[in-house]
């Protein structure tokens, strides 16, 4: 037997080829197949046949083709295919060694919290290309594509609005609130006009807390306990440039809560109404999507984020912007109001998880 290797673009085609030369492919033996891609990207099928060897000389020398003759073109045809067969093992190796490399990549930011789903839409189809084979550039390109796909909202203020908070016990909604009645009414073009409402009759103190800040920043603040009386109150608001309303803390499996919600945001206001879901940076990997799964009913509009300064690493809570696809509106990155407030940036979010990055 000799065996012949036929190349082209699918296994099918390349049988198609070994049936066309030798007729019925049944006297052909299949030793191997595998698919493969060029210097140009290009998906190629190697499948290599057994050939009876009469049959070999016949189609491929016509037969009157005499023994000598036949023995050196064997001899020449044996020469080109162990070439071949050398071309291969190099190009397994390289595959192996971009394999190795891509490997490595995706471990990196695996720990560092990205999701092995994100990261393989993003890394497979680079299997084959110069950018597999440099682990440098394979991380810069990771990181320009979380740039490309993470996005933000702008500030605009200039429309009056209600703005809602919503999100988590314990993350924070309360002080953001804090911080954006104070940015808004003090700290950009213009002073607006700005009022307060508090929906968070389950936290002790809630409604003392609000109306403290309230009353430091000279700033109307009104409680109400039910959808109608929201309704009744944003619209003797109507004056008011912005409309703060903070909610109660809820944890993802409260449903009385998320039901409760619900109907406020619902409620008939002359308004529009924007919804903020404020996220901890700390959120934990385990927890990101049952947030996302609760809270998601109440069709967030941005993403506040929180408690900037109590980590370090941000790969989680990039990964959620990642998969969820919300844009983020401002940072929380301290304690003081109102200065730790920022109008959300790619840089500065992704600065920081580089820095985690560099050090793993």
């Amino acid at each position: 037997m000799i065996n012949e290797t036929f190349v082209a673009s699918t296994p099918t085609e390349a049988y198609e080829q070994a049936e066309k030369k030798y007729g019925n492919a049944a006297e052909l033996t299949i030793v191997s197949a595998k698919q493969s891609k060029d210097e140009s990207g290009e998906i190629r099928a190697e499948v290599v046949f057994a050939v009876p060897k009469t049959l070999f000389m016949e189609k491929s020398f016509g037969k009157g083709v005499s023994s000598v003759q036949h023995q050196n073109e064997e001899e020449m045809m044996l020469d080109e295919v162990t070439s071949m067969r050398k071309e291969l093992e190099a190009m397994r190796s390289e595959l192996i060694r971009e394999e190795a490399v891509l490997q490595k990549v995706k471990a990196l930011f695996l720990k560092k919290g990205i999701a092995p789903q994100w990261l393989d839409n993003v890394l497979d189809p680079l299997t084959g290309t110069p950018l597999a084979e440099d682990e440098t550039l394979l991380v810069s390109y990771v990181l320009e594509e979380i740039d490309d796909r993470i996005t933000v909202r702008d500030e605009m203020v200039g429309k009056p609005k209600v703005i809602m908070l919503v999100g988590p016990t314990g993350v924070g909604k309360t002080t953001t609130i804090a911080k954006l009645a104070a940015r808004y009414a003090y700290l950009l073009d213009r002073p607006y006009k700005v009022a307060l409402v508090n929906l968070d009759s389950y936290k002790v103190g809630a409604v003392e807390q609000l109306a403290h800040y309230a009353d430091i920043m000279q700033i109307e603040h009104v409680s109400v306990s039910d959808p109608e009386d929201f309704k009744t109150q944003i619209a003797a608001l109507e004056s008011y440039d912005i409309v703060l309303v903070d909610t109660a803390g809820m944890s993802p499996y409260d449903t009385q809560k998320f039901v409760k919600t619900i109907e406020f945001i619902k409620s008939e206001t002359v308004r529009d109404m924007e919804v903020h879901l404020v996220l901890a940076a700390t959120v934990k990997y385990e927890d990101m999507e049952d947030i996302y799964k609760n809270f998601s009913f109440l069709n967030p509009d941005a993403v506040i984020v929180s408690k900037f300064d109590e980590t370090k690493h941000f790969g989680t809570l990039l990964n959620f912007m990642l998969l969820y696809g919300l844009p983020m509106s401002y940072f929380s990155v301290g304690q003081e109001v109102p200065d730790d407030l920022l109008p959300a940036s790619k840089e500065y979010l992704l600065e920081r998880f580089i820095g985690d990055v560099h050090e793993g």
